[in-house]
């Protein structure tokens, strides 16, 4: 164990708590500054405001000290221990400037993401934690350009793993573009509530645009199909927690792999228009069940191309803040005093945000064609121990240890985003590319019969061994299992 490298903050507190800055002299910052200035029970005690309005000179009793840019000025002058960024609209690109600044001046930072949180006053229960875009060190893409959005505008449309992260913010962003229908499918009924709550205000759960199903039966996918005949489909759905499915390959498969054959096959047989998997960065020279299978299923959407449906893929890496993600592990071993476990001191990720993943999906969506792989591109990876130290840092918490456990069977100390028999090729849109490659799918359907068979039998040697011959990239290595450390064997729930 190592002590997790940590500046000390101000020492100047007040007798009623940490030196604290609010950035944003709006609603939301005046409130929250109001809330702060009447309870001493956060341990905050506001010193003033930061606020780009030159007109702006004081709120109540509190000083506007300067523009947003003085940040590090004021800190110094003021003895700050605590920024809180209080401005709901800041642009993600300008909130990671002011905690990247903040974070360099050794002081704790909070964010409080909405004026409602400032009026319900949960500051303490999680609504002032740093947003995950600001630890990405670059500039989100989020617009999805009119062109796109007419994909889905007055289409049928139908997402698979609704409930999921990727998923589920696939349905925000296509109901905001007016689908004619949008068939949101899922096999756990808590997850479609949930969603159906969220994007619409109600739960009723007695309407036809929640499915509950499993991908892997294929009447029940045939008969919606028949059903609702989608005009576009995202496949979202998946297992895809590599530790798991290297102990449970033939889940992977039945998932992965037969799921997403069921669903083309059905979108092909009744004339979709659009058919587009969610792949990941792992099926580019895949160590794992899960990037094998999600490769398998690549070749699969490939080989029915120029069968009147539009099909691709799209491969990208690490959703920052999704469902059982890095930072959400972080959270829960910093919360409960745990270690906070890492597998290598050089292990790296790319990540991206679920709401830039998913805006540049349906861009990759709008291109799609003849079965191509398209790749995002994530910027440059992420060494983990670097962003472990960035988030400890923004949530205060000063006495984090980090433990290596060393990598589990599968896992690969760097991520590729193209396999060496890829060819990256460019596109039209400068953040995505085609990962073109020779592999011959003429013979792929009657070469899966035996990789079937074997997971129907649940022979999971026999899988792996299917799986090396249809993949030949596919090089499991052989690596023995770490023992686990604190809450978690490794801090890096592989997924999307």
């Amino acid at each position: 164990m190592r002590p997790l490298p940590w500046r000390a903050s101000r020492t100047g507190s007040t007798s009623s708590g940490a030196r604290t800055l609010v950035v944003g002299a709006g609603a939301a910052g005046r409130t929250l500054a109001r809330d702060l200035m009447r309870t001493h029970e956060y341990g905050l005690a506001v010193v003033g405001f930061l606020d780009d309005d030159a007109h702006k000179r004081r709120i109540g009793r509190l000083p506007v000290l300067g523009p947003l840019s003085s940040l590090a000025e004021t800190v110094r002058e003021q003895a700050i221990d605590v920024v809180v960024v209080a401005i709901p609209s800041l642009p993600p690109i300008e909130l990671a400037a002011v905690v990247r600044e903040a974070v360099r001046c050794g002081v704790r930072v909070r964010y409080l993401p909405s004026f409602f949180a400032a009026v319900q006053r949960d500051s303490r229960s999680g609504d002032l934690a740093v947003p995950p875009a600001t630890l990405l060190g670059r500039a989100e893409v989020q617009v999805v350009r009119p062109a796109t959005q007419s994909i889905v505008r007055g289409k049928r449309v139908l997402v698979t793993g609704a409930g999921g992260s990727i998923g589920s913010e696939l349905c925000r962003q296509i109901r905001s573009y007016h689908p004619a229908a949008l068939y949101m499918l899922d096999h756990d009924e808590s997850n479609l509530h949930g969603l159906q709550l969220e994007i619409s205000g109600a739960a009723l759960l007695d309407t036809d645009e929640l499915l509950v199903a499993d991908i892997r039966d294929r009447d029940r996918v045939d008969q919606i199909f028949a059903t609702f005949r989608p005009e576009v489909v995202f496949h979202a759905a998946a297992h895809k927690h590599l530790p798991l499915l290297e102990r449970h390959p033939c889940e992977g498969v039945k998932s992965n792999v037969l799921g997403t054959q069921y669903l083309v096959d059905a979108a092909v047989d009744t004339g979709c228009e659009r058919f587009i998997l969610i792949s990941t960065d792992k099926a580019a020279e895949p160590t794992s069940v899960l990037g094998a299978t999600k490769r398998l299923a690549e070749l699969i959407v490939a080989s029915r191309a120029g069968q009147g449906t539009a099909l691709g893929s799209v491969r990208f890496g690490n959703v920052l803040g999704s469902r059982g993600s890095l930072l959400h592990v972080l959270a829960y071993q910093i919360a409960a005093g745990e270690p906070v476990t890492i597998t290598d001191p050089d292990v790296d990720r790319f990540f991206m945000t679920v709401e830039e993943a998913v805006g540049l999906v349906l861009e990759a969506g709008a291109m799609a064609e003849a079965g191509e792989t398209f790749v995002l591109d994530m910027g440059e990876p992420v060494r983990i121990v670097s962003l472990v130290e960035a988030y400890a840092a923004q949530c205060g918490a000063s006495d984090v240890t980090i433990t290596f456990t060393g990598l589990r069977p599968g896992e690969k100390l760097k991520e590729s985003l193209f396999g060496t028999h890829e060819e990256r090729t460019p596109t039209a849109h400068p953040r995505i590319s085609a990962a073109l490659a020779t592999t011959p799918l003429d013979d792929l359907e009657p070469r899966l019969a035996p990789l079937y068979l074997a997971t129907q039998q649940n022979v999971a040697d026999d899988v792996r061994g299917h799986l090396a011959e249809l993949v030949p990239d596919y090089r499991p290595p052989a690596l023995a299992v770490p023992s686990a450390v604190g809450l978690f064997d490794a801090p890096y729930p592989d997924g999307f």
